[in-house]
């Protein structure tokens, strides 16, 4: 099974991987052989009474152990000596009901190629604590990449992270990874913004067509005029990868102001989120964006599977398609994702990115 990216993209990522003793000239951080994590949180404050705990993954060079962390196998090594430099830092978002191990082997390869890696548990939108949803829904979409934002403050601001995090004349070199509201997540980020009555009017219109995502949205028929929220951009974001994301709600006018180098990833048999309203309708608006199609996957091709069942309201999180190769999929997607940030936090905005046809 193949899962090639445009030939621009693909040329370019054979050339960055066959050459690591120039990647670590250029990114002044030496190759790690394994993967180390530990918890971190981000303490409360005056204005945020909510802790985010969070998974730091990080370049070690102590030998890799496997360990069940819930319901997920992790392999990177505990507490292990981090590096002292790494290429960046990426910002990992879960789905909605998620953890900050749904994506665990991503953000495994992503610290094996030097990178410091911050997956979240999303506050209030967790697999222990859906509160979120009970707000107004304006809050919903403008509180998760908020968060985001406060992680990143914490890192920069921590005395014994920050200095590990590459800088360069633009500042610290950070992207930003989502699955599903993860992927909205980081899109908000980048410049997205949303009107609430996009998703009134497509939900209205097309529910027959997008059951899963419409029936999650309380009073969204309600939602006529239109309510554009403020925005959630984080000029610190450089660049973005957005796998099967919510989209619908997005504005044209705020997708094509966003100029952060993007990838976007659409599941082809996505039954929560169907490509053609969401990963498609960001993946045609952001310029110069590349958009991807994976064949055969499903909505959850992009999480590690789990030890134990996950049900939700499209099955278990751990089912595949018929045919669908999840191990070998997510093996390739840790080496095109880390081979995207690698390139995109070196080049100008732009520079990478090529259109791709659904």
């Amino acid at each position: 099974m193949t899962f090639a990216f445009s030939k621009r993209f693909h040329s370019a990522a054979l050339l960055f991987c066959s050459t690591p003793v120039v990647m670590g000239l250029l990114f002044g951080a030496a190759s790690a052989a394994e993967a180390g994590w530990r918890p971190y949180e981000v303490p409360p404050s005056n204005t945020n009474a909510e802790k985010i705990p969070v998974a730091l993954f990080y370049p070690t060079q102590e030998p890799m152990r496997s360990i069940m962390v819930g319901s997920f196998t992790i392999h990177a090594t505990p507490m292990a000596v981090p590096e002292a430099k790494t290429k960046g830092l990426i910002v990992i978002s879960h789905g909605t009901g998620g953890s900050e191990f749904g994506q665990s082997s991503l953000a495994e390869a992503l610290a094996r190629d030097g990178y410091l890696v911050a997956a979240l548990r999303h506050p209030g939108d967790n697999y222990q604590d859906g509160s979120l949803w009970q707000k107004p829904l304006g809050a919903y979409f403008t509180e998760r990449p908020r968060q985001v934002s406060r992680l990143i403050d914490a890192l920069l601001a921590d005395p014994e992270w920050k200095d590990r995090i590459a800088t360069d004349a633009k500042g610290p070199r950070i992207g930003a990874a989502g699955h599903s509201a993860g992927g909205y997540t980081v899109v908000a980020l980048a410049g997205g913004r949303v009107d609430l009555s996009r998703m009134g009017a497509h939900c209205a219109k097309d529910a027959a067509q997008d059951p899963i995502s419409c029936s999650m949205v309380r009073d969204v028929h309600h939602m006529h005029a239109p309510l554009v929220l403020e925005s959630t951009t984080d000029p610190r974001v450089r660049a973005i990868v957005a796998m099967a994301p919510v989209g619908v709600m997005f504005t044209e006018q705020s997708l094509k102001t966003i100029t952060v180098p993007a990838l976007i990833y659409a599941a082809e048999k996505d039954r929560w989120l169907p490509p053609r309203f969401h990963a498609a309708w960001i993946g045609q608006n952001l310029p110069g964006a590349t958009y991807r199609i994976v064949a055969n996957a499903g909505h959850f091709a992009f999480m590690n599977p789990a030890s134990a069942p996950i049900p939700t309201l499209d099955g278990d999180i751990s089912a595949n398609p018929p045919g669908f190769d999840r191990a070998e999929f997510l093996k390739q997607l840790g080496e095109e994702v880390p081979a995207f940030f690698d390139r995109a936090l070196t080049l100008a905005p732009n520079a990478i990115n090529s259109n791709v046809s659904p």
